[in-house]
């Protein structure tokens, strides 16, 4: 893929003083909707309808990204479930191998042997 070019903006395309426009007027007012939606300790206390340059403009919008931003982490926190730390499947297979080894071996000692008797098996 090409890489386009894009020409730096002039140091007078931000002037802190000059009056805000209608673009960035409605940029704020969407912003204020969705600052509406956060929970109550995230919104700001800024008053949209006094904001009237580019600087209090562009200071409402860092906060309000801010505040997004930090809403989000703290839900995406809140959704990490803790998965409990399972024992290894091997230890529990080596507590059932040595539970039937010990079954065995008192099985066995119980166990007498048979006599055996000839090669016919009938007894003499």
């Amino acid at each position: 893929m090409v890489a386009i070019q894009v020409p730096r903006p002039p140091k007078s395309a931000f002037n802190p003083n000059r009056p805000v426009s209608a673009l960035l007027k409605a940029q704020v007012e969407y912003l204020h909707e969705a600052e509406r939606r956060l929970p109550l300790r995230y919104r700001s206390e800024t008053y949209i309808n006094a904001i009237k340059t580019e600087g209090e403009a562009s200071e409402y919008i860092r906060e309000v990204t801010e505040a997004i931003h930090n809403a989000h982490a703290e839900a995406a926190a809140a959704r990490v479930r803790v998965v409990p730390k399972r024992r290894a499947v091997i230890e529990i297979a080596a507590v059932a191998d040595e539970r039937a080894e010990r079954k065995r071996a008192s099985t066995a000692k119980k166990r007498r042997p048979r006599k055996t008797t000839g090669e016919s098996g009938r007894k003499k």
